[in-house]
């Protein structure tokens, strides 16, 4: 029998239940770290929302710096510190974000970001921004492409002649301005043109003519400032600057319809500019990224790279009718709720548009994104 005092193989029972218990919490802390469900589709989401959270946390105890992007180039992102320019790399947390964005910085967004090396950062986070524009990824329409961001207005440029203007363009873009909050700006250029324009076809011509005073009608009924210039003769500029003074300024328009020259033209800069191909009557790519350029008369510019087409982001069928003011009010008026506009009896809008009273360049834009949209329908 063995004698109670000795302990030398006796454990306290109550030492032992805490010993397992340590053990156990142990065990379990060791099984979460090998544990790979935080990964599992199902709950990354919440997973990286946790990490963001603490992300942000460690944030607020650092000194970071806040810039702001002016441009996107192939080498990096650059951003502007107190005149200084840096450039940065998005932080490796940043590209886990899982969004429609086809790209996560823009061009006048303010970020914070952290000093590496010389002239050289890391873009941690992307503060909340005030106005939006971008237009559907051409190649999937599923993305949401942003052109520019933290602007005030959107200076849509188009010209005569040389390239022709096109309605339904300038109508996307000023849907585009007023989803992002932005105000629109339609800018012709090449006025002089319409004047004295060698080897164009004298019908070409007139046709454009017509087209152009139409377009003034249209989009005085509509409510969008138009201003007529040449960059070439130098006219219409002192509207334009005026019109610029104080803001930031976005020019965005089809390649060859002058958005550098203009930019030229009223900053004193030296920004290259193109030909418009003769035979094609479309302008070349001259501009190839999107720049934030400061005004000597106070505000901002952003020069963007021309395009052939423009999709509006997240457009639906519904509220189309409501950024064609003019046809809204007359549809107030039609005989069914849901009409058309297109075929119905007692249609306020054909009545209209038969009258003269609702421009046919507005209605026919009107139209062809109502269809485009249920064309995107029928695909998928």
């Amino acid at each position: 029998m063995s004698n109670p005092k000795d302990d030398s193989h006796w454990r306290d029972p109550e030492e032992d239940y805490f010993q397992a218990r340590k053990e156990s919490r142990m065990q379990r802390k060791l099984a979460s770290a090998k544990d790979r469900s935080k990964f599992k589709k199902t709950d990354q989401e919440k997973y990286l929302k946790n990490l963001e959270k603490g992300h942000q946390q460690k944030l607020s105890k650092q000194e970071w710096l806040e810039g702001r992007v002016i441009s996107i180039m192939p080498q990096g992102v650059i951003v502007d510190h107190e005149g200084e320019r840096i450039s940065c790399v998005l932080k490796g947390l940043m590209k886990r974000d899982k969004t429609q964005a086809k790209n996560l910085v823009a061009v006048g967004d303010f970020v914070l970001f952290e000093r590496t090396h010389e002239g050289e950062g890391i873009i941690a986070s992307v503060k909340p921004r005030r106005t939006i524009l971008s237009r559907a990824d051409n190649l999937s329409r599923r993305k949401e492409q942003l052109i520019a961001v933290n602007i005030d207005q959107v200076i849509i440029t188009v010209s005569v002649v040389n390239p022709p203007l096109k309605p339904p363009l300038i109508d996307r873009y000023i849907i585009a301005a007023h989803k992002g909050n932005m105000e629109p700006l339609l800018v012709i250029n090449k006025v002089d043109l319409l004047d004295h324009a060698e080897g164009v076809d004298e019908a070409f011509l007139e046709q454009e003519k017509a087209l152009y005073q139409e377009l003034l009608n249209a989009y005085a009924v509509a409510g969008v400032p138009v201003i007529s210039v040449s960059a070439a003769e130098n006219k219409g500029l002192d509207a334009l600057r005026q019109a610029m003074q104080g803001k930031a300024s976005v020019f965005s328009g089809q390649s060859g319809v002058g958005k550098s020259s203009l930019i030229n033209a009223v900053t004193d800069l030296n920004l290259r500019v193109g030909e418009t191909v003769e035979r094609t009557k479309k302008g070349s790519h001259t501009t190839t990224t999107t720049q934030l350029i400061p005004l000597e008369f106070g505000g901002w510019c952003i020069d963007t790279p021309g395009i052939k087409s423009f999709g509006v982001w997240d457009l639906d069928k519904n509220e189309i009718e409501g950024y064609f003011p003019e046809i809204h009010e007359c549809g107030l008026d039609c005989k069914f709720p849901d009409c058309t506009h297109s075929h119905e009896d007692n249609c306020a809008v054909q009545k209209a548009l038969e009258e003269e009273r609702i421009s046919l360049v507005r209605y026919i834009s009107y139209q062809a994104l109502i269809q485009t949209i249920n064309e995107k329908h029928v695909r998928r």
